[in-house]
C-alpha cells in the first residue's frame, strides 16, 4: 500500500550541486520523487541522477518536456534509459502508437498537456482556435495515451474528467499544488490544494515552492503528508 509521502514529488530546482545535496538529504524520509528539470539537468550534467541515486533510493523523476521530430525523441529516450529515470516527461506531439516502438524498462513516459502557466488569455494569445484549457488538456491527453505515454501532467482542474474519459489506468501527475497555508502569486495559473488533487484522483503532485520556501522545509513537506493522508482515509471511506 502507497505512503502518503510516496504521493510527492518535490523539485530540485537549484543550479547547484551543494543546494541539491541539502535539500535531497534534508526531504528524502519526507517525499516520494525527486523531480530533476531542465536547469539542474544543463547545469550538473546527467551523471546529477547518479548523484541523487547514491544518496536516496527516491524516485527520479526527469522532467525535460522533449519536443522535437520523432526520431529525435526515440534517440534521446534511449540515451536517457542508460540513467534509469522512472518518469521522463515529453510533448507527445508524435505518431500514434510511437512509444510501444521503445523499449522503456522500468521508465514511465508522461506526457504533458497544458503547462499550469498557462490559462485562457494566453491560450488566445498564442492564436489557439480552442481556448477552453480543459478541453484542450483532455485533447492533449487522449492523444498523450494514443501515442503510448503511460500517463499525462495536468492541472487539479482537469484530473476529474480525464478519469472520466480516459480511464484509471493513466498515471496523473499534478503540479501547480498549493496548500492552503501558503498561497502566493507567482506564475502558476491554474492551482489546487493537496486535499483536493488526491480526492480527484491524482497518482502524484507536484509541491516545490510551499517546501522549498518555507522556514522550515521538513515541516511543511510533513504538514503536506498528513494533509494526504487524511484524503486517502477520506477517500476510502467514501
Amino acid at each position: 500500500m502507497r505512503r502518503a509521502k510516496d504521493y510527492i514529488i518535490f523539485p530540485l530546482d537549484f543550479p547547484d550541486y551543494e543546494n541539491v545535496v541539502r535539500y535531497v538529504e534534508m526531504l528524502k524520509d519526507h517525499v516520494g520523487v525527486f523531480k530533476i528539470g531542465l536547469e539542474l539537468f544543463i547545469s550538473q550534467g546527467p551523471g546529477i541522477v547518479g548523484s541523487i541515486k547514491s544518496i536516496c533510493s527516491n524516485k527520479i523523476f526527469l522532467d525535460l518536456k522533449l519536443h522535437d521530430i520523432p526520431e529525435t525523441v526515440k534517440r534521446s529516450i534511449n540515451a536517457l534509459s542508460q540513467y534509469k529515470p522512472d518518469f521522463v516527461t515529453i510533448h507527445p506531439e508524435l505518431p500514434k502508437g510511437f512509444l510501444k516502438e521503445i523499449e522503456l524498462f522500468q521508465t514511465k513516459i508522461l506526457g504533458v498537456t497544458v503547462l499550469t502557466s498557462i490559462d485562457k488569455d494566453m491560450l488566445e494569445l498564442m492564436g489557439y482556435s480552442i481556448t477552453d484549457v480543459a478541453e484542450l488538456v483532455i485533447k492533449r491527453a487522449r492523444f498523450a495515451k494514443e501515442v503510448g505515454c503511460h500517463g499525462v501532467v495536468c492541472s487539479g482542474h482537469e484530473i476529474k474528467r480525464i478519469r472520466e474519459e480516459l480511464g484509471e489506468d493513466l498515471i496523473v501527475v499534478v503540479p501547480g499544488i498549493r496548500p492552503k497555508w501558503a498561497v502566493s502569486k507567482d506564475d502558476q495559473k491554474r492551482v489546487v490544494t493537496p486535499r483536493d488533487a488526491i480526492m480527484s484522483g491524482a497518482d502524484y503532485i507536484v509541491v516545490g515552492r510551499p517546501i522549498r520556501n518555507a522556514r522550515d522545509p521538513k515541516k511543511a513537506a510533513s504538514k503536506i503528508v498528513d494533509e494526504i493522508y487524511k484524503a486517502m482515509s477520506e477517500k476510502e471511506s467514501l
